[in-house]
């Protein structure tokens, strides 16, 4: 059992089963009906939530544990996943199949990140979206999540190098309050960033 088929075991949702409050507030950027693909999306919290919001949405994780529970989520919601299990580190997304992709907290080590974000924009359809937040190296002495390893941690320099080609929509670092589960709670430093692909 991996590390996140474990954490996915334990009773109850991880991260919550609401949606991340960034994605919540920036989703009316997101066409009527669009194609999302949400990489790392656990247990389902974001998935479900867009599928409850019209969009077609393809949850993609590791864990087969989190995928079994975002299934079930978005059942008790009445709206459906789509659901892939595969690895980041060698996944490779349809070209062009997706209006957007949905980032949250997925952190990445140095060695796949590029390689993983590269593949991930080319995703994108003319015109798409990506929407990330992450914790940012500021976050190490916090204690509401996130890796305890600053090569893991992300800067705003470090996502418009990766995503270079994208129209930057907006990027920031900032302070903010989560609540996100047991295991986003408190005060945490993060970084935001929104990308178009241009066309």
């Amino acid at each position: 059992m991996n590390f996140w088929d474990q954490q996915f075991g334990a009773e109850g949702y991880k991260y919550g089963t609401q949606p991340n409050a960034f994605l919540a507030a920036q989703a009316h950027r997101l066409a009527p009906g669009s194609d999302v693909l949400v990489p790392g999306d656990g247990e389902g919290r974001n998935g479900a939530w867009l599928a409850g919001q019209g969009h077609r949405v393809t949850a993609m994780d590791g864990s087969a544990v989190g995928l079994e529970k975002a299934r079930a989520l978005a059942a008790s919601r009445g709206v459906h996943l789509q659901t892939v299990q595969a690895d980041l580190a060698d996944w490779t997304p349809t070209p062009g199949s997706a209006d957007a992709v949905v980032l949250t907290f997925v952190h990445l080590p140095p060695a796949i990140r590029l390689a993983a974000h590269r593949r991930l924009m080319q995703a994108l359809r003319p015109g798409g979206l990506m929407l990330l937040e992450a914790f940012h190296p500021r976050q190490l002495p916090l204690r509401s999540g996130g890796p305890k390893d600053e090569a893991m941690l992300y800067t705003l320099a470090m996502l418009r190098q990766d995503f270079d080609g994208l129209d930057e929509c907006l990027g920031e670092e900032v302070e903010t309050l989560l609540d996100e589960g047991p295991g986003h709670q408190g005060p945490a430093q993060v970084v935001r960033w929104i990308g178009r692909r241009p066309g």
